[in-house]
């Protein structure tokens, strides 16, 4: 929960998580078995148009780094501070795409080499198909209290080092359910890390949702999806910040004013139009979404502290 009161006022850094540019080959091939994105320019030229962009930092993931050799992070770390970015890293136990997934005693590695002070984690649980009525199932609670068994083990290292750990919501979970393992955790070094849209695939609504994790909140990944139906069922379509179906500047208001989260870390789902779309055009839309949620986070929600 809350230790002090926030700040409505505070300036808000602004981090762009890579799964922004999964066309392109960064972050994840999340949703699809046995396919990699090929990688179109290395992270170090990535991190060159975050300086372009005016971004504060990057959310990378293991698939990002490559290698974790401390030889490689080491030279990351030094390719960001001359750009004036910072990292954070995003940690999977069990994503679809391998490459994704560490430990938890990799993550923290990872997370010193980097001079990352959030680790983000989704807490990868495998749910019953139905998910009426599934909060707290038996099914789900067993893997919670191994997660908790898992976290527990490590907070001696966190308090250590000084490294927080940010519990999302992701695809697989409520926010009922993050909110009580870390309850149970009980740390100043894990909080939560609130994701905009991803309620919705639980069924559960965004807002309350939102507002209920945003005190216990460390971090967050801010997306905008449109919300579309046709015969073809409905749809969470991934696009830019601010031109989806949710209200972005109250959102940031809400974040100011029920968190003491410092960092806005967004995060745009965009996806195919259609499965013959050319990859090429669905790199070029990802990449103008890209720049178009910056702008927008920047002058619109004024988001952002670099070269203000």
């Amino acid at each position: 929960m809350l230790r002090k009161a926030p700040d409505p006022n505070r300036p808000l850094r602004l981090v762009m998580h890579t799964y922004s540019l999964h066309f392109w080959g960064f972050g994840s091939s999340w949703g699809i078995k046995d396919f990699i994105f090929p990688k179109m320019f290395t992270l170090v030229e990535l991190m060159d148009k975050a300086a372009e962009w005016e971004l504060d930092g990057l959310h990378v993931t293991r698939a990002d780094l490559e290698s974790i050799d401390p030889e490689n992070l080491a030279y990351l770390k030094g390719e960001a501070d001359k750009r004036g970015l910072s990292l954070e890293f995003n940690a999977s136990f069990d994503d679809v795409d391998p490459r994704c997934n560490v430990t938890i005693q990799e993550a923290i590695d990872i997370a010193r080499a980097l001079e990352s002070p959030i680790v983000k984690w989704g807490l990868d649980i495998k749910r019953p198909r139905k998910l009426y009525g599934s909060r707290f199932c038996p099914e789900v609670m067993t893997q919670l209290i191994h997660r908790y068994e898992q976290f527990k083990e490590c907070l001696p290292q966190l308090e250590k080092y000084g490294i927080k750990f940010a519990l999302e919501n992701h695809t697989d979970t409520f926010s009922e359910e993050v909110i009580w393992l870390i309850e149970k955790l009980d740390s100043d070094y894990i909080g939560a890390c609130v994701d905009t849209m991803n309620p919705l695939y639980v069924m559960e609504e965004p807002e309350p949702c939102i507002k209920r994790m945003l005190p216990y909140a460390i971090h967050t990944h801010f997306s905008d999806d449109l919300i579309t139906c046709d015969l073809m069922g409905v749809h969470s379509v991934g696009g830019a910040i601010g031109q989806g179906s949710m209200d972005c500047e109250r959102m940031i208001r809400q974040y100011r004013e029920l968190s003491n989260i410092d960092t806005i870390t967004f995060e745009n789902e965009c996806c195919m139009v259609s499965p013959d779309e050319p990859l090429e055009e669905a790199r070029e839309r990802e990449m103008k979404a890209a720049v178009d949620s910056i702008r927008y986070l920047r002058e619109v929600c004024k988001v952002g502290l670099r070269n203000r």
